[in-house]
């Protein structure tokens, strides 16, 4: 795997939602500290990136942010064997650490109830006037980050958002005009793009955004009519993480040792 030629591109995070349709995981917790094996899904994405070489992270929160926070906080701690000596010296070592993750992670409190869009528009003084990468805290995806970022600078346009194909929950027909079944198949992927984050932006962004802005909404909207949006299409793997089921499924693609967003050694 080739590296990101700009190691210092940033990388937002947006991890303030309130996971209302997760309540069974959520009412504790943030989103994107439900875990995913022993790790929150928060930690994939950012072990995702961190391998292509993008290990500059801001992270946008909201809801119960304060978790988030601690997690952070207490990284080493809770990746390593320690031995604290409790006496006037207090010192704690670690061992077997696994927290050698050269990650330099901005924590931004953004607000409680605000959308995706003001969320950007609040992290501004954090990404200066540069390029970067932003998604959503709860998708997983075996997107080529490189290939992503290559496609951005070709066409000059403001922005770009990955466009994937979701797998279908229903076994998928395909008929003829009479109606008769040619085929079957258990699965399958929907015939419609849509959009799967891991967005790319110009500086220019931040002229579209407002405090109360819903990206998905006026924003995207704008990006259309002036011409300034491309989609950079990804059909392999892409799954976001929305309901019960969708945390099952995870963890058992996990479990059985083939999840394809997994690009980094096997020391976890």
């Amino acid at each position: 795997m080739s590296k990101v030629y700009d190691r210092n591109m940033k990388v937002v995070i947006l991890a303030g939602g309130f996971g209302t349709r997760l309540r069974e995981e959520t009412e504790f917790k943030p989103k994107p500290m439900v875990e995913i094996g022993n790790h929150p899904i928060l930690w994939h994405i950012l072990k995702n990136f961190a391998t292509w070489g993008t290990k500059e992270f801001i992270i946008a929160l909201g809801y119960k942010g304060e978790i988030i926070k601690n997690y952070f906080l207490n990284y080493n701690s809770n990746n390593s064997d320690l031995l604290v000596r409790l006496m006037k010296d207090y010192e704690i070592k670690y061992f077997g650490s696994h927290s050698n993750e050269d990650w330099n992670v901005t924590l931004a409190n953004t607000g409680l109830s605000t959308q995706t869009g003001g969320r950007i528009l609040k992290l501004r003084r954090y990404l200066g006037n540069e390029q970067f990468i932003c998604t959503y805290g709860d998708g997983l995806a075996d997107i080529d980050i490189k290939k992503l970022i290559d496609f951005h600078n070709s066409h000059g346009k403001i922005a770009t958002v990955t466009a994937a194909r979701p797998a279908s929950r229903f076994g998928v027909l395909n008929l003829d005009n009479r109606g008769l079944v040619l085929d079957f198949a258990e699965k399958g992927l929907e015939n419609n793009y849509v959009s799967a984050g891991f967005f790319v932006f110009n500086p220019e962004i931040f002229e579209l955004l407002e405090n109360d802005s819903i990206l998905e909404n006026e924003p995207m909207s704008s990006l259309v009519k002036k011409g300034e949006l491309m989609a950079f299409k990804h059909d392999g793997f892409w799954k976001p993480m929305d309901t019960l089921r969708d945390v099952v499924e995870m963890n058992e693609i996990w479990a059985n040792g083939f999840a394809p967003w997994k690009n980094w050694p096997n020391e976890q």
